[in-house]
């Protein structure tokens, strides 16, 4: 199984208790047409950074960090199409509620699976620094370059967990280098990951076991 599937289907089954079914098949349907850049990242970098990592104790973090971005996402995506006030019908705002209750659920389960990781830390930044950005973008007269700008943090300090939640499932710490890698590989995105079909570039790996590698040699000199 590839790392896309594994992280897609790994979601899927931390997802599986939820209720009602209603609202467990709307996530379910998400996650299947999601990108899964973020929980694809921190698989690879886990086994990039130690060769022996049992991809098993990762996938729950990889999990962790995905849900988490598809709640931030999913809660983007309802405030800046403001659905209430656009177009206000019975059927649009229970959509719209759904669409809030599947965020929360999301951002809850995967701050759930980070809680006791190295990565607990972080996560409570990525949701923090979402906050303050959608906050500053809404503010009057933020010109569309700049709320664009703000609206893309989200994909970079989604990478940057990533390599974070990997390291830390490898018993070590994310070099310099490789935050900065994570938020070269968000900056490339432009903004979207790739459709569900893909994840990231083939030479990912080899780049983030080269800066791991380097990160080690220069701490044993």
């Amino acid at each position: 199984m590839d790392d896309a599937a594994r992280a897609r289907d790994a979601a899927c089954e931390a997802l599986a208790d939820v209720e009602p079914d209603q609202l467990r098949e709307a996530l379910e349907d998400r996650i299947a047409n999601a990108a899964v850049t973020p929980g694809v990242l921190t698989l690879v970098t886990a086994r990039a950074t130690n060769a022996q990592v049992d991809p098993d104790e990762v996938v729950d973090r990889a999990v962790g960090v995905q849900l988490i971005y598809e709640g931030l996402r999913l809660t983007r995506s309802v405030a800046h199409a403001e659905p209430w006030v656009t177009a206000p019908t019975r059927e649009t705002d229970i959509d719209a509620d759904m669409d809030v209750l599947a965020a929360d659920v999301l951002v809850s389960r995967g701050f759930s699976l980070l809680a006791c990781t190295d990565a607990a830390a972080a996560a409570v930044e990525v949701v923090r620094g979402f906050g303050r950005d959608q906050t500053l973008r809404d503010r009057e007269g933020t010109d569309p370059a700049a709320a664009t700008a703000l609206d893309r943090n989200l994909e970079v300090d989604a990478l940057e967990l990533a390599v974070v939640a990997g390291t830390a499932a490898a018993d070590s710490d994310p070099p310099e280098e490789l935050l900065r890698y994570a938020r070269e590989l968000a900056a490339d995105c432009d903004g979207e990951f790739p459709p569900a079909g893909s994840a990231l570039p083939e030479a990912t790996a080899d780049r983030i076991a080269d800066i791991s590698d380097r990160a080690v040699s220069a701490t044993d000199r």
